[in-house]
């Protein structure tokens, strides 16, 4: 792999012909440190919200969700976006900013990686598309998300897509049917499996794609359920030495600490 596509990370292998790929030897994990598996994506990451029942709920009700009017549970998915360049991997720090935002918040979520591109994909279709999975921590600054109707600045913020640990093919586990969990400092918050989502993979590749041109290495998130800060009471948002640890089934586990940036 040239340097260029090593900056790509795993989108780099999408474009290569399967034949011209050699399968280097094996080293130990512990003699590496681990990159996000798209360390810069292409282009911003797609994100689904309000895509888990309860979680939409609790959203709805925690007075930032600048979408509530439309009702609790949207009835079409709602697609967002974070820019690339807030990408960090498993066991980087993720950065707080106090004078930017005190109300961070953790999302644990299952993200599909599209392997083969296309635009007008049909639902029954959609599973020929993915190449693979990875964890994403959709962290959120709530009270940014609140203020604007649009939700870009408070998901993009630096540091604020922790990805990985790993990229894994789509045939290591069963999207319909796959364990999420989401831990904080030792405590699981988040718990739930990819059969409570509201619109299924299918589905919003489907959405996407009626009108947007997925292309080879295109990161979808799926959407987070219950658990989230936001939705205790009182909110229970992120601080200096906090530590969120995400965990799916099939894919493993990513764990990052929140540390306050100081000037």
């Amino acid at each position: 792999m040239s340097s260029a596509e090593a900056d790509k990370g795993v989108g780099a292998l999408l474009d290569r012909d399967p034949d011209s790929l050699e399968l280097l030897s094996a080293i130990s994990l512990a003699s590496v440190v681990l990159e996000a598996p798209f360390p810069r994506p292409s282009r911003n990451i797609f994100c689904v919200g309000k895509n888990y029942r309860e979680h939409a709920k609790e959203f709805s009700r925690s007075g930032f969700d600048s979408s509530a009017a439309m009702g609790e549970v949207p009835k079409e998915p709602i697609i967002f976006s974070k820019v690339p360049e807030c990408v960090i991997a498993h066991g980087d720090d993720v950065r707080i900013d106090p004078s930017v935002s005190e109300a961070v918040d953790y999302e644990a979520e299952l993200a599909v990686i599209i392997g083969t591109g296309g635009r007008g994909i049909k639902a029954e279709d959609a599973m020929s598309h993915v190449w693979g999975y990875t964890i994403v921590n959709d962290v959120t600054a709530r009270d940014l998300q609140g203020r604007y109707s649009q939700w870009l600045i408070g998901k993009s913020q630096d540091t604020f897509c922790p990805m990985g640990p790993v990229a894994v093919t789509a045939d290591e586990i069963d999207v319909a049917n796959t364990e999420l969990r989401c831990i904080v400092n030792g405590e699981v918050r988040q718990q739930a499996n990819t059969r409570d989502l509201i619109f299924d993979v299918p589905t919003i590749i489907a959405t996407i794609s009626a009108g947007v041109t997925l292309i080879p290495g295109d990161i979808i998130a799926t959407g987070t359920p219950a658990g989230v800060g936001i939705g205790f009471k009182p909110p229970r948002y992120l601080r200096d030495g906090d530590v969120v640890r995400v965990e799916i089934d099939g894919i493993g586990a990513l764990e990052n600490r929140f540390v306050e940036r100081r000037a």
